[in-house]
């Protein structure tokens, strides 16, 4: 019987062991407290806003920025990953991101604020191409599209919980508090330094590159060489649109409910976590269908679907609608995302790995993080209101996301390797 025979006859949650289960737990509690850290910002820009007494849109650049630094941290964790391993870049991300939103939640002016919520998008960023690499490389083939859908799709989880922190907290503890209570994930780096090893994959990988004098020591320069210059650029512009997609549907609704809609917190909890949890749900469906199907339909057949129900909730101000179409668009748009990990890692080599990934999903933050200011002054300063803008570019960037996607390359069912890429030693 062939190994890939013996795999198949066992359950595919049987198939993984004891050392790619801790790796894969350790990358999705790094990938879900991140999310609380961040996204809990999203719901106190407004009390923010009235407490240091500046506009909407000039807080919403402090969550700009805090994208923007995303691409700093990923790129150069990425470089430490495939240099030194996944692990140690991931412990410091999480400390990074947790010290930095305690620290800003002591801030006594909005400078001081912009400051460490700036400086904590380094170790976000940072997180992503450590613990994805971890999981991807050290996870089985047969339901790596699945798991991949697990791990991006706790975001929605992370979200979920920062909702119902605003909820259950902010009235008690106001903004500051939300921000205090970001210091918990630097716990998981304990489970992480003791129970966690470097995926055996990277390992041998990287013995073989020093036994043979063949490191890659400049490895985002690699991934612009003629080689795989098509295969990153595809993946760059697939990963700009769907930061803009991510950002036009997320960013200002919660702001949009409170401040247009007249909504209370406990009102705009219902629809935001409601859709996190679908977003959990729905990325882990894709993701089954990533494993059966392919990740390209994973990604573009929900993006389809998720351009025909953004105007259920953004054309009406009828509640119903709003709630139930906004949860609906978690299935949809919400969950293109889950197969960022698993498509993005597989996209590369094992020496590039950490860094291609990283580079190309953070730099989509760059464009990710104009939307909010964008839409703020679209709907404040030019009158519009929230809705239009929100719609017009959710809509008009997943056509984006379809079409790069069509573009890029299939990698259902590839394995990932230790065997040398980059530089083929001589015979």
């Amino acid at each position: 019987m062939s190994a890939s025979t013996a795999s198949a006859s066992v359950p595919w949650y049987k198939e993984p062991t004891k050392d790619q289960w801790y790796a894969y737990s350790a990358a999705w509690l790094g990938w879900t407290l991140d999310a609380f850290d961040f996204t809990v910002f999203l719901f106190i820009i407004g009390p923010i806003a009235d407490e240091f007494k500046v506009p909407v849109t000039e807080v919403t650049i402090v969550f700009t920025l805090t994208l923007w630094m995303r691409l700093l941290g990923a790129t150069a964790a990425g470089w430490l990953g495939d240099r030194i391993g996944r692990r140690w870049p991931l412990m410091i991300s999480i400390l990074w991101y947790s010290f930095c939103n305690l620290i800003a939640g002591f801030s006594p002016t909005f400078m001081f604020l912009l400051v460490f919520r700036t400086l904590l998008g380094i170790g976000m960023g940072a997180e992503w191409p450590a613990g994805a690499a971890l999981a991807m490389e050290s996870w089985p083939t047969r339901s790596r599209g699945f798991m991949s859908g697990i791990l991006q799709g706790s975001w929605g989880l992370g979200y979920a919980l920062a909702a119902g922190a605003n909820w259950a907290l902010a009235g008690q503890f106001g903004w500051r508090g939300l921000l205090w209570i970001g210091i918990l994930p630097a716990l998981a780096v304990v489970y992480v330094r003791f129970f966690v090893k470097e995926p055996e994959v990277w390992a041998e990988n990287k013995r073989q590159q020093t036994a043979q004098n063949t490191e890659v020591t400049l490895p985002l320069f690699t991934i612009f060489k003629r080689k795989y210059i098509f295969n990153t650029l595809t993946g760059v512009f697939w990963m700009a649109s769907a930061f803009c997609v991510y950002y036009s549907i997320w960013a200002l609704f919660p702001t949009y409910l409170q401040r247009e809609l007249h909504w209370t917190p406990a009102q705009v909890f219902v629809p935001v976590f409601a859709a996190n949890l679908i977003v959990f749900g729905g990325s882990a469906l894709w993701g089954f269908v990533a494993d059966k199907f392919g990740r390209r339909p994973a990604i573009y057949v929900p993006a389809i679907i998720g351009i025909f129900v953004t105007p259920l909730y953004l054309n009406t101000q009828d509640p119903t609608w709003v709630v139930g179409g906004f949860i609906l668009q978690g299935l949809f748009l919400g969950s293109i995302y889950g197969q960022n990990p698993s498509y993005l890692c597989e996209r590369f080599p094992t020496e590039v790995r950490a860094t291609a990934s990283g580079f190309v999903y953070h730099q989509g933050a760059i464009w990710g993080g104009l939307i909010a200011p964008v839409l703020s002054y679209f709907a404040n300063e030019m009158h519009m209101g929230y809705a239009l803008p929100m719609m017009v570019s959710t809509m008009g960037f997943s056509v984006l996301v379809v079409i790069f996607i069509l573009l890029g390359p299939e990698t259902r069912g590839k394995e990932m390797t230790s065997e040398l890429e980059v530089f083929q030693p001589a015979e």
